[in-house]
């Protein structure tokens, strides 16, 4: 299962090719035993090779702006009609929309899944949920009584300068008057 940074990583860029007025965005979750060399396919057509391009920089500054993530590797920015980003967990593919026919990714992979935007950002949202959760410590009454005592202490000793400094100005005063002479006999 792909992690939830990974997800997030994926929703990102999927929203700067929607950012970038991309077509027919689809997201496919292939199977793991059909492709071991990522887990989703991002697959998106620009109209022209200008805006493919537009495309994959808009998702490439937004991965490496948000989270400091660039693509391990891109191929077809110079032509513009096929764009391939590698994010490793995830391919970002930006087809103008006669090469996206012509190869037909969603008929090659069978096996795969379609996967919402939604769809996608539910279960991203769930999955934080649950690992806050966990992650939680449960709290039991005396935990918490204890913990209300102590910060009650802290904001008494805060809100109270006033011996502070009074203990100070008498530390001083000592300081400054001269120490009583004693008669030498």
């Amino acid at each position: 299962m792909p992690s939830i940074e990974s997800n997030q990583l994926l929703l990102a860029a999927a929203a700067a090719c929607e950012d970038k007025k991309a077509e027919d965005i689809r997201i496919l979750a292939l199977d793991p035993a059909e492709s071991g060399l990522t887990d989703y396919f991002l697959i998106c057509n620009g109209t022209n090779d200008r805006q493919n391009v537009a495309i994959t920089d808009e998702v490439e500054i937004r991965l490496k702006r948000e989270f400091g993530v660039y693509p391990n590797s891109v191929e077809g920015r110079r032509q513009g009609e096929w764009i391939l980003m590698d994010y490793v967990d995830f391919i970002v593919h930006v087809f103008s929309a006669e090469k996206r026919a012509f190869y037909g990714l969603e008929r090659l992979r069978k096996s795969a899944t379609t996967i919402s935007v939604a769809d996608l950002n539910a279960e991203v949202s769930a999955r934080i949920k649950e690992s806050r959760a966990k992650k939680a410590p449960k709290k039991t009454p005396a935990k918490a009584a204890a913990k209300k005592a102590v910060t009650k202490k802290v904001a008494a000793k805060v809100a109270s300068p006033k011996k502070a400094s009074v203990k100070k100005s008498v530390v001083k005063k000592a300081a400054k008057t001269p120490a009583p002479k004693t008669k030498k006999k």
